[in-house]
């Protein structure tokens, strides 16, 4: 039922300079066109304004996508959906891809290592500890995550051949303090996380290069702004608790300014 209310959910956003080039202007002035493909970091979870599309997809007119749409004066297929996997991406995501797609941004891979349950194990409290659940996320990015990537870009790409592509990384999450209090992770773990985040980058940078897509790779962008910095770009424990661990609005226009740069090229 998820996968039929992603499709069904799927919104088009079209900026109003593109509608009023395609109204009246020739086919050679057309909007490009840019699809936006992936999970939660995509659609804009974080931001805590949602488009009431009739899914629960979580897609901010906050997310990058819009901005960066704005930006290149594209017109926008708004596919990427909260708690998307690269099965969920394969399965839903990929219709409003065609030879005529200019711009395609995904991206996808935290969920299928269960980053989210990882980090809420380790926010127990003692003696609770999430060692054993990060080496076992640590153990599918290297072994199954690729594979899957693989599929997905291959689909990708035969279903966009001329699309410039971009894969957009997740960033390091902490800094080594602890300033939730509700939310105990250790120095320990945030650092072991955010290995895990390095190794998940590092995976799948590979698998983009290997498909002759670019990478968008967030962690020295948010660097100084992870949970507890000064400049927050991501959110700490939240309320709603699903708000957590995402990029809130600025971080959202960091990853924006990120994105634009590598689509453009």
């Amino acid at each position: 039922m998820r996968g039929i209310r992603q499709q069904a959910g799927r919104i088009f956003v079209v900026l109003g300079f593109a509608v009023g080039s395609v109204l009246v202007g020739s086919p050679a002035h057309a909007a490009p066109a840019y699809t936006a493909l992936g999970d939660s970091y995509s659609s804009g979870v974080g931001t805590r304004s949602y488009y009431d599309d009739g899914t629960t997809c979580k897609r901010s007119p906050y997310a990058y996508p819009v901005l960066d749409a704005a930006r290149l004066g594209a017109a926008l297929t708004f596919a990427a959906c909260s708690g998307a996997k690269v099965s969920d991406v394969r399965r839903n995501q990929l219709g409003g891809l065609s030879a005529s797609t200019h711009y395609v941004t995904v991206s996808v891979g935290g969920n299928d290592a269960g980053f989210a349950p990882v980090i809420i194990k380790c926010a127990q409290p003692w003696p609770t500890t999430c060692w054993g659940a990060i080496d076992n996320s640590q153990a599918f990015i290297r072994n199954t995550l690729p594979g899957l990537l693989d599929g997905l870009y291959s689909a990708i790409r035969n279903a966009a051949p001329h699309a410039r592509v971009v894969v957009v990384g997740y960033p390091r999450l902490f800094n080594g303090e602890e300033c939730n209090l509700a939310a105990r992770i250790s120095p320990g773990e945030q650092a072991e996380l955010n290995a895990t985040a390095d190794l998940l980058a590092t995976t799948i940078r590979a698998r983009a290069a290997a498909h002759g897509f670019a990478f968008a790779d967030a962690r020295s962008a948010y660097t100084g702004h992870s949970v507890c910095d000064d400049a927050e770009w991501i959110n700490g424990l939240s309320n709603p608790i699903g708000e957590s661990y995402h990029p809130n609005r600025a971080g959202q226009v960091g990853y924006a300014n990120l994105v634009e740069s590598a689509l453009r090229g």
